[in-house]
């Protein structure tokens, strides 16, 4: 079996300041811990002093706990020397976080000229405070986002994406191999010859479980997350093939979320589950977004056709 690879110092603290960006009132080290689970404490503290001491962050106290915020006074510093307009674009991209904004909705909430608008992206661009991506929900646009922000899943379609194709069979991959992985712990609990109460609890298993046997296949090009596995695990749980409960956790618990754990384990479906649950409207990112007359419909939507020719 393939071994995560640890990540690098830099890919931290990369990714802690991505993620103060996407919450601008500030992070709980249980968020970071949640978004890298594979990362140990001693990496995870060793980043966050370094980026307190070169002044990138703020430490606050709240109700919670510690909040790790990013400097208000890095956003001004890069603006130095910028005009008012280019000012506006910067902060109404900045406001849209990761999921971004088109020129046109840049346009409608700026009162600028199009032709304007256009030579300050460009400008932002070659400076690299912006960047703009393709979105899945319209191939032949592009939103704008802060340089150094991961886009959102709605954006890029997530894990399940690869240059906007919908990568259906890496999925049905995933799908197999977390219900096997289940199953094997189901088959050894119930091989314990235990009492039937020990056997239902030890044939549970979490989704950091799932999501650490899964990347330790080696199965994916790209890092999964934990909300990947679980997107995954939730269409076993719409199969039947697979139930779900959630069990309190104590406070640090690798997997847990505001003290609570959700745990997974296969089961025998009743009756074999129906085609509609198998539809690709179960892994689209862009669902909510997906009706009738919009540039996203069931009418034109290509992997809906495969499905139905199928």
């Amino acid at each position: 079996m393939a071994e995560a690879k640890a990540p690098e110092p830099l890919e931290i603290e990369s990714r802690i300041l991505e993620l103060c960006h996407q919450f601008p009132h500030g992070i709980t080290d249980q968020v970071i811990q949640n978004d890298m689970p594979h990362m140990e404490a001693q990496q995870r503290a060793m980043a966050i002093n370094r980026l307190l001491s070169m002044g990138q962050l703020d430490l606050l106290r709240s109700s919670t706990g510690l909040l790790y915020r990013i400097k208000e006074s890095q956003n001004a510093g890069k603006m130095k020397g910028s005009d008012n307009q280019e000012k506006l674009v910067y902060q109404i991209i900045e406001d849209a976080g990761n999921k971004g904004i088109w020129s046109r909705d840049i346009r409608y909430k700026s009162n600028l000229p199009l032709t304007e608008i256009n030579k300050i992206l460009k400008n932002l661009e070659s400076k690299k405070l912006i960047k703009a991506v393709k979105s899945v929900a319209a191939s032949k646009k592009k939103v704008y986002m802060l340089y150094n922000l991961q886009p959102d899943r709605s954006v890029t379609g997530g894990a399940w994406y690869s240059d906007q194709d919908f990568e259906s069979e890496f999925v049905e991959v995933l799908n197999q191999q977390c219900f096997k992985f289940l199953q094997t712990k189901a088959e050894a609990a119930r091989e314990s010859k235990q009492n039937p109460m020990i056997q239902r609890n030890s044939s549970f298993a979490s989704s950091h479980e799932v999501w650490k046997y899964i990347s330790e296949l080696g199965i994916s090009k790209v890092e999964l997350s934990m909300e990947d596995i679980e997107t995954i695990l939730n269409t076993l749980i719409y199969d039947g093939k697979v139930e779900m409960t959630i069990i309190a956790a104590k406070e640090g618990t690798v997997g847990s979320v505001d003290g609570h754990m959700k745990l997974y384990r296969a089961v025998n479906p009743i009756i074999q589950p129906t085609g509609l649950v198998r539809t690709p409207c179960g892994l689209c990112p862009v669902f909510d977004d997906c009706h009738e007359g919009g540039e996203i419909s069931p009418s034109n939507c290509i992997y809906m056709t495969e499905w139905l020719e199928f």
